[in-house]
């Protein structure tokens, strides 16, 4: 997953208080199916392995369990707090005039 550097966070306790904070992720899976999402909750215990253990359930009629229990790659997704600022949002110093819309002061 591509990350630039400035928003790149290694901290593990960050991490994990970001996966508490939001329990519900996305699971993304690669498989024979090709790719397949699940919005799921997931439980952090911080303490099992290197990096802590996600728990999770994926409902038996889910073809995805299928997909994890033959190998296929996942990417689990803890979505954090977003927002877009429009550049025309603010406004802009003379020197910068270029980035505000028309019309705008």
């Amino acid at each position: 997953m591509y990350t630039p550097s400035a928003f790149a966070i290694d901290d593990l306790h960050e991490l994990h208080q970001q996966i508490l904070a939001t329990r519900l992720a996305v699971l993304v899976t690669h498989g024979e199916q090709g790719l397949q999402a699940s919005h799921i909750p997931l439980l952090l215990d911080a303490e099992q392995g290197p990096n802590g253990t996600l728990y999770g359930h994926l409902a038996k009629a889910n073809p995805q369990w299928q997909e994890l229990q033959n190998g296929a790659e996942a990417l689990v997704i803890f979505a954090g707090a977003d927002a877009y600022v429009s550049p025309g949002f603010t406004r802009a110093k003379p020197s910068t005039a270029k980035s505000c819309r028309p019309g705008t002061t």
